[in-house]
């Protein structure tokens, strides 16, 4: 029972990781909340049933689909939030509308069906601790450490990164240096985006493409975000690996 406690829930926080890195990112250099993130999430999914439903391979589609989902939050900066930057409100209000607008027109398209599966990047599974784990869980694992690897080392060796790291460490210092906040904003929200697409390929394999977990992917990028202090890259893994043992503990202990 220990030991698939243990595993389980270092899988779980993985998951929980990659679901929230990308709305982090977004919040801490830009301290925008883009409340539009897990319509992002579903919408990268949906992008590569569709490419797989036309003929595409399974690694072209996720390839496309996580450039497309990139571009759609760069232009969503610059189509939505650019006009109410500065207004907290305003953000939350228009990219949670534009989230809903999103989820709710798919579901209008009739996504909301059992036939939207996405399959395994890996077959087969494995046994540790004689627990049974199937390879697409340990590829989320190993994903989630490098993922945190590379974007430490994309956030403290290129040029790009040190710019995002300025404007979210100080914006008037950066735009005194010649940094263009809003443009590093936007690749900001283009990242995180990013993140969210990769996020979903990953882990919709383990399940359905469900619409209304839009909803609960942003309830979980908010609350992982907010229990690791909003900006702490050291808080938000430990509020991740937090919560995804609670997670799996009420899963295994309480059910």
């Amino acid at each position: 029972m220990l030991s698939l406690f243990f595993i389980y829930g270092l899988i779980n926080s993985a998951i929980i990781l990659l679901q929230a890195t990308g709305f982090a990112i977004t919040f801490s250099v830009s301290g925008i909340a883009n409340f539009s993130y897990g319509a992002l999430y579903i919408t990268s999914g949906i992008i590569t049933w569709t490419l797989l439903h036309h003929g595409l391979c399974l690694g072209i589609s996720i390839i496309i689909s996580v450039v497309i989902t990139s571009l759609f939050g760069f232009i969503l900066y610059w189509a939505a939030i650019y006009r109410v930057r500065g207004m907290p409100l305003s953000e939350v209000i228009i990219t949670f509308a534009i989230g809903v607008a999103i989820i709710e027109f798919l579901r209008w398209k009739g996504f909301v069906t059992y036939e939207f599966t996405i399959p395994p990047i890996l077959e087969g599974n494995i046994c540790i601790a004689g627990i049974p784990i199937d390879f697409q869980r340990v590829l989320i694992l190993v994903a989630a450490i490098l993922m945190l690897v590379f974007l430490y080392l994309f956030s403290h060796f290129t040029k790009i990164g040190l710019a995002l790291r300025g404007v979210a460490q100080n914006e008037q210092t950066a735009l005194c240096l010649g940094i263009d906040s809003d443009l590093i904003s936007s690749v900001s929200v283009m990242l995180g985006s990013g993140i969210s697409a990769i996020a979903a390929n990953l882990i919709f394999p383990l399940g359905l493409i469900s619409i209304d977990a839009g909803y609960d992917v942003l309830l979980i990028s908010i609350a992982t975000t907010v229990v690791g202090g909003l900006g702490s890259s050291a808080g938000l893994i430990l509020a991740g690996i937090i919560l995804g043992y609670m997670q799996t503990a009420t899963s295994i202990f309480l059910s």
